[in-house]
């Protein structure tokens, strides 16, 4: 009895081995698409989690921009994947009614896509992704308000470095809700230029003295709005806070210049599509519900934890 129950089991374990075995494929083709412009460097920790995802599902994932940023191009990216006919397409929302079309298209093509980053779930879910890997930006700006509020804080200038993705937007309209007040015209147009974010910070807390705050929405902004603030004096007396983490940003918030960065955990934005793109492509199976990768705070209480992998992991 005992050798044909043993005989049993391993049959049953060699037809499940064959059945794995003909639904696994290596060296699928997925392509990682995001609205970030070659001198964003807050995607090199996204290209850096793509390059070990890859080695670790046996999988090529190609990561593609639009060198300036342009949406069109973004558009067309999306629509050269679908017609390349990939295994899977990862793609942010930068902006729902650019890439609604390409992205629409590829989905009728049979082709997988997730969603990441920039947009909402309810947005991936109108697409006809299978899910959405990000942060919810209006939810994340608001935590930040209330962060702040509890500070003191009535007034803010945010500093949005990318002010046609309209997910920057609601960073700010979540903070200002946050606060309890309107956006208003806290919001500027900073653009990326480096000089140009500094110049533009300054005039504004300059002409409006009474500002209480300041909200970047990443390195972009963060970096020059440092440099503005410690050049007027005002580090370590108006409330600064960011989303995203750099060395600079990790060194403002140990020297007290920056009270909070929002960390959406990048590497898990790059990682968590491709892993779910494998094994729908594999196995026909995938998680039932959208997976939010923050907000979560980092401060001088736990910088020590995530500083030495900022740029890199975090």
């Amino acid at each position: 009895m005992r050798k044909m129950l043993a005989s049993a089991v391993l049959g049953l374990t060699l037809a499940a081995a064959a059945v794995v075995g003909v639904a696994r494929a290596d060296g699928e083709q997925f392509v990682w698409i995001s609205h970030g412009p070659d001198s964003d460097s807050w995607f090199n920790v996204i290209k850096n989690a793509i390059k070990v995802t890859n080695e670790q599902m046996g999988v090529n994932t190609e990561y593609r921009n639009p060198p300036t940023g342009d949406l069109a191009d973004m558009a067309r990216l999306v629509q050269q994947a679908s017609a390349a006919g990939v295994d899977g397409i990862i793609v942010t929302i930068a902006d729902y009614s650019v890439l609604e079309g390409p992205i629409k298209d590829a989905v009728a093509k049979g082709i997988p896509v997730v969603t990441v980053n920039s947009g909402t779930v309810e947005e991936s879910q109108e697409l006809g992704a299978l899910l959405h890997v990000g942060q919810p930006e209006y939810e994340a700006g608001l935590g930040a308000g209330k962060r702040a509020k509890e500070a003191g804080v009535t007034s803010f200038l945010c500093v949005n470095h990318y002010i046609t993705n309209p997910a920057s937007v609601e960073r700010c309209r979540g903070f200002a809700a946050g606060l309890g007040i309107d956006l208003g015209s806290q919001m500027i147009d900073s653009g990326i230029d480096p000089s140009e974010v500094q110049n533009k910070v300054k005039a504004y807390l300059t002409a409006n003295s009474d500002t209480g705050a300041i909200l970047t929405l990443g390195p972009n902004s963060a970096e020059p709005s440092i440099r503005a603030v410690k050049d007027m004096g005002l580090d370590g007396t108006i409330y600064f806070g960011t989303f995203d983490l750099s060395a600079e940003i990790s060194a403002a918030i140990k020297d007290g210049t920056i009270a909070f960065a929002i960390d959406q955990q990048p590497f898990l934005q790059g990682s968590i599509p491709i892993q779910v793109l494998t094994n729908y492509v594999r196995y026909g199976v995938a998680p039932a519900n959208s997976i939010f990768t923050g907000p979560g705070f980092v401060t001088k209480d736990n910088i020590a934890l995530v500083e030495s992998l900022a740029g890199q992991y975090r």
